[in-house]
């Protein structure tokens, strides 16, 4: 009865699953880097990703069907940040979009419960978005100092907690 609505769900899933590895594959670029403040963020918005997973397999499981934890991209080896931010931003406004026209579809195939939850997501995606076009534009603006910036604070942490010691 509800094989569509899985079938939407599970598409979710799939592309949740590429975006919590891809902005852990960030985190952990960002981080190497010393790019805390963005590091933070990828890693924030990965575990929020999870938490759709989580959403969304709670869903599937209620409707009967099996949860299939595929991620729909292989993770891009981007080490550039502002491509990372690029990717970040597209993505999220891909699945905005898509999860706009699956609730819909939910809505077409009465199934209204699965509508809400791809409307919870797309509130979420595109604060996601904009907090990556926020990233993006001051990279831009502010250009590799931005960036430098973030390496510096990273510095005085390390410098405070060794003379603290």
């Amino acid at each position: 009865m509800h094989e569509k609505s899985i079938e939407l769900l599970n598409k979710a899933v799939a592309d949740e699953m590429h975006a919590v590895h891809q902005y852990m594959y960030f985190h952990f670029h960002c981080d190497d880097q010393g790019y805390d403040l963005l590091a933070k963020m990828f890693k924030r918005t990965a575990v929020e990703e999870m938490m759709h997973v989580e959403k969304l397999a709670e869903r599937i499981l209620f409707l009967r069907g099996d949860v299939e934890l595929v991620a729909a991209h292989e993770v891009s080896k981007i080490h550039d940040v502002s491509e990372m931010l690029k990717m970040a931003a597209q993505m999220e406004n891909d699945s905005a979009k898509e999860y706009n026209e699956w609730a819909n579809e939910s809505a077409a195939n009465a199934d209204s419960v699965t509508k809400q939850v791809f409307e919870s997501l797309v509130a979420d995606e595109e604060r996601h978005f904009d907090q990556f076009d926020v990233e993006l534009e001051n990279l831009k603006k502010f250009g590799d100092r931005y960036l430098a910036l973030q390496s510096i604070e990273r510095s005085k942490g390390r410098e405070t907690r060794t003379t603290a010691d």
